[in-house]
């Protein structure tokens, strides 16, 4: 099959987990060899002003990237300058990223100019606009050729809401099995963040919004230095978002400003798990987390809650410890039992290790995409 034309839509101005995955893809799938190979233009939306990380970086990689500008978030000429971009490249297949995109996508028709895959990446709960948005990809998404998404909750979500099943695909996120290897100074990243040397670095990696519950991981963190002192647990919280506010005030309230660092947003948390000693995920929501495959990649044994597709990639007390969300004592329980073993913090990275090589390289990834492109394209 010759190599097809894929126009991607999305809206990121940092490298956030669906931007990251869509950016691996693009690079890795141009590759000769490919059956078929795919070369993958990006359309992205763009306010004058805003950071310019996630261009720059698609440019880097030499990946064709479309900048859509718009004025506000209700400027409709986005709508004329994707059809125009989607004539002019005359793509074989398109694809979108998100609410807003997907409503684009089918509001302005570009599904009627070639087959349209629409990622499903969940949804965030920042406010009551957002929220509403997320209502309407119930209508957006009955249009799509076909919906993949990243977990097998989120399927069955996406049928409740009317989605054909025989449309829906699980395809879970992937990670290079090299990721977060030690490249610079440990020790002058803990000195940067003031985190002394005998502080154990409790990670959490992900947006600042409601739905991943940063207020139960710092009510255990309380606790732990309350009835176990001598553990001495630094919690490390990696990125921005909404929910700052009421994290900063949780912070004070607790009485945590010595043992909580808050790092806001960074061009990459690569860097940050080397230090770390435990990586927790205290989420309400998850899909297939790409802060969970980090820590499996960069050997960080893991805390996590049994929501969405966490339990599709690890086991309970084999790959990493699961609790229940909003659980803080069971919370606090399995950080203990991780910094007070050393024995079951390397059996938990040597399973999750060999999972990411058996399962989730990005590789692999890449083949099944092209499996389900591949049948789109033919029909």
């Amino acid at each position: 099959m010759s190599r097809l034309r894929l126009l991607a839509i999305i809206e990121a101005v940092t490298i956030t987990g669906p931007a990251k995955n869509l950016l691996q893809f693009a690079k890795l799938a141009r590759l000769e060899g490919h059956n078929p190979a795919i070369e993958v233009s990006i359309a992205v939306f763009q306010r004058p002003g805003a950071p310019e990380l996630f261009l720059d970086t698609a440019r880097q990689l030499s990946i064709p990237v479309y900048p859509i500008v718009e004025r506000g978030r209700f400027d409709r000429s986005v709508v004329a300058q994707l059809l125009s971009l989607a004539k002019e490249l005359r793509p074989d297949l398109i694809q979108s990223h998100a609410v807003k995109s997907h409503f684009l996508a089918r509001q302005s028709g570009l599904y009627r100019l070639a087959p349209w895959i629409a990622f499903h990446h969940g949804y965030t709960w920042p406010d009551l606009r957002a929220r509403l948005y997320n209502r309407l990809d119930r209508w957006s998404l009955r249009a799509a050729s076909h919906v993949l998404t990243v977990s097998r909750p989120f399927r069955e979500e996406l049928m409740r809401q009317g989605v054909k099943p025989e449309r829906i695909e699980v395809v879970h996120n992937a990670i290079d099995p090299q990721w977060g290897q030690p490249t610079g100074s440990p020790e002058s990243l803990r000195a940067k963040w003031g985190i002394a040397p005998g502080e154990k670095v409790i990670l959490i990696v992900g947006r600042l919004s409601r739905e991943k519950d940063h207020i139960t991981l710092l009510q255990s963190i309380y606790q732990l230095k309350r009835t176990a002192p001598h553990l001495c647990p630094h919690l490390l919280i990696v990125g921005e978002g909404p929910a700052r506010d009421a994290i900063e005030q949780s912070v004070r309230s607790l009485n945590l400003a010595g043992s909580v660092t808050l790092t806001g947003q960074v061009p990459s948390a690569e860097p940050y798990y080397p230090i770390a000693d435990i990586a927790v995920l205290s989420s309400l929501s998850e899909g297939s987390p790409n802060a969970l495959l980090e820590a499996m990649a960069a050997r960080v044994p893991v805390v996590a809650t049994r929501v969405g597709g966490i339990p599709e990639i690890v086991t309970d007390r084999e790959s990493a410890l699961l609790i229940e969300p909003r659980d803080c004592a069971a919370m606090t329980q399995a950080i203990a039992a991780l910094l007070n073993d050393a024995g079951l913090r390397g059996r938990l990275t040597d399973c999750a290790g060999r999972l990411i090589l058996a399962r989730y390289t990005p590789e692999a990834r890449v083949q099944r995409l092209l499996e389900i492109y591949g049948r789109l394209a033919k029909r």
